[in-house]
């Protein structure tokens, strides 16, 4: 007996045919792959925390525009610190008064700075905020040395200024020179002021001819002429001379000239007439 097998199977449709120059779908395949395991591998986390750190940048400072805007306020109120001798504490508040008004975040101290140390007796101005309206100002004076060129005054760090009110500045030696060597004329006063405190002496004055002679006034009334050069030289010898002949009888003396080399020679006062000289 023959047996009938019969399998039964679908149908499956042949592949359709290719158009001439047509690829295969597998490059693409294989591309699309590749960009798959690129974006993987890409550091999103990293580039995301970075992104927003940039916009965060950028923001603070516009939200720190934002609140100070919030907070500003103007100044209501101006204070005037530190000891003042010559200066007229009235006289500052009331040019300070010109920032009464101003915002209190947006104006620049180191103007307000600029415009005090303009006044001839400031030395300097420190400037500062008070939260919430005022406004500080702590002031330093210029110390006198002494009259410059009997129109001006000299500080102790060797400003040359001209108040309104010189005269105040009280008893002070009085220094001239030509402007462009008052510092060697303050450094030359302070030495020699220096040794005639030493021997009891005071410094009335001292002065620089334009040709470059000194001449030396003391506290006392005697004139000391000391010449172009060996200025110290000089004042020793006169100070030797003086300590053991003339200061017995210095009320006596009018001018004592020490250019001369082994010695001085001194003019004297005459009770009547004019005075006289002796060398």
């Amino acid at each position: 007996m023959l047996d009938r097998i019969i399998i039964r199977s679908r149908w499956v449709p042949p592949d359709p045919p290719r158009r001439r120059g047509a690829t295969s779908m597998e490059p693409s395949q294989d591309r699309f792959g590749d960009l798959w395991r690129l974006l993987a591998a890409t550091p999103w986390m990293q580039m995301a925390l970075g992104l927003v750190i940039v916009i965060l940048a950028g923001l603070v400072p516009w939200g720190t525009g934002q609140v100070l805007s919030a907070m500003d306020r103007q100044f209501a109120t101006v204070t005037i610190n530190g000891p003042l001798e010559h200066e007229d504490r009235r006289v500052l508040q009331k040019q300070a008064r010109a920032w009464l008004g101003k915002s209190f975040f947006a104006t620049d101290l180191t103007d307000i700075k600029a415009a005090i140390e303009q006044r001839p007796w400031v030395e300097s101005a420190a400037v500062r905020r008070v939260w919430p309206d005022g406004l500080s100002i702590d002031v330093r004076e210029k110390k006198p040395l002494a009259y410059w060129n009997d129109r001006q005054l000299v500080s102790r760090r060797g400003d040359v200024f001209t108040p309104s009110d010189r005269e105040t500045a009280g008893a002070l030696p009085r220094l001239s020179g030509p402007d462009d060597r008052v510092g060697e004329v303050v450094d030359t006063a302070q030495n020699l002021s220096r040794q005639l405190a030493a021997k009891g002496l005071g410094l009335a004055g001292l002065r620089l001819e334009p040709r470059g002679a000194w001449t030396l006034a003391l506290a006392n009334g005697i004139e000391v002429a000391l010449g172009r050069n060996q200025i110290q030289q000089r004042f020793k010898r006169f100070m030797t001379v003086y300590e053991g002949e003339l200061a017995a009888q210095a009320e006596k003396v009018e001018r004592v000239d020490a250019r001369y080399t082994n010695g001085v020679a001194v003019r004297w006062k005459k009770p009547d007439g004019p005075p006289g000289k002796n060398t």
